[in-house]
């Protein structure tokens, strides 16, 4: 019977000795995940915020552009019609000159 403790007590302590090991190095890995998670999310919050930084400035210069576009477009518009009303009123002024007023 003191036989069969023994050598139950015997494989106990190797097993012990021999999981223990294992142990602390399943700890070491964890905790490298977890670190391995935190920098690759501080990695991605990066590139998204450059991300959207490229987008608005894109967006910025897309919009000063369409703005300049559309005022040098209006500008053109207001001489053209500017040039038609000053034609239009010379050509009625020239008719109503050759008129007697009337009575």
């Amino acid at each position: 019977m003191k036989a069969i403790r023994l050598s139950h007590i015997a494989i106990a302590a190797a097993l012990v000795v021999g999981v223990s090991p294992n142990l602390a190095f399943a700890q070491d890995t964890v905790k490298q995940d977890v670190k391995n998670a935190g920098t690759d999310t501080k990695d991605a919050t990066k590139d998204t915020g450059h991300a959207v930084s490229k987008g608005t400035e894109k967006a910025y210069h897309k919009t000063a552009s369409g703005t300049k576009t559309a005022a040098d477009k209006t500008a053109d518009t207001t001489k053209t019609a500017a040039h038609k009303t000053s034609t239009t009123t010379k050509k009625t002024v020239d008719k109503v000159e050759g008129k007697p007023a009337p009575q």
